[in-house]
């Protein structure tokens, strides 16, 4: 009798089983000690066909960072409906990241903690994530402000500022939720909003806070 001929999985199909097991593994055991035979075995394949698919074990890893920033963006970006006002946008897309962040936890485990702390050129592809999705609250915060306050000059550069700090926020409280049991996205996005947006709807309002001038002493008055 012949052998029984099993039907082929299309390369892009049998790719990505092979990227969700190396995510999976990449994000609970850590990249130094995730092994291509424990991937390959998670993924029903052979650990030659890994390596014929994705060359080695650093191509593996840049590949599933790759992925997870792209979902992650993408996820952010179709989270935040145009034309609303700017606390919906902010809010709508802060859901967005904390859904997706909660959603995947080990894809966030590869992008927060994994990818940046195993060198080049692993965190400059969290750097190209991380910069994108600054300048996307930038964006939005721009033109919110300049049109809540009829200001066409409104520095960009004040503003990335903000953007800034709120996805650097964003990420550490996204960590914080992911290992805290019973937060869920929705209360990890509404603490973030309250912190946030006091500060924010001043500089819609065209009324940005400003330290105090100092003494002759140097000092704050």
């Amino acid at each position: 009798m012949g052998a029984v001929k099993t039907k082929r999985m299309p390369r892009a199909v049998r790719e990505q089983q092979m990227l969700d097991a190396a995510v999976r593994t990449f994000g609970q055991r850590g990249y130094m000690a995730a092994s291509m035979d424990e991937i390959a075995e998670l993924a029903g394949v052979s650990k030659p066909l890994v390596y014929l698919y994705l060359n080695s074990k650093e191509d593996l890893f840049t590949a599933c960072i790759r992925r997870e920033a792209k979902a992650l963006t993408d996820a952010v970006r179709a989270g935040v409906g145009p034309g609303l006002p700017a606390d919906r946008q902010l809010w709508d897309g802060l859901l967005a990241f904390f859904a997706h962040t909660a959603e995947h936890p080990d894809g966030w485990s590869v992008l927060h903690l994994q990818a940046r702390t195993h060198g080049e050129p692993f965190a400059a592809e969290v750097r190209a994530m991380r910069e994108e999705l600054v300048a996307f609250v930038t964006e939005l915060i721009v033109v919110a402000a300049r049109e809540a306050h009829r200001d066409p000059d409104l520095p960009e550069r004040e503003v990335a500022g903000h953007a800034e700090a709120l996805v650097g926020a964003a990420e550490s409280l996204a960590a914080w939720a992911n290992a805290t049991p019973g937060v869920t996205a929705r209360q990890a996005a509404a603490t973030l909003m309250n912190f946030a947006w006091a500060g924010l709807a001043n500089l819609m309002d065209g009324r940005p806070w400003w330290p105090p001038e100092p003494t002759a002493q140097g000092t704050s008055a």
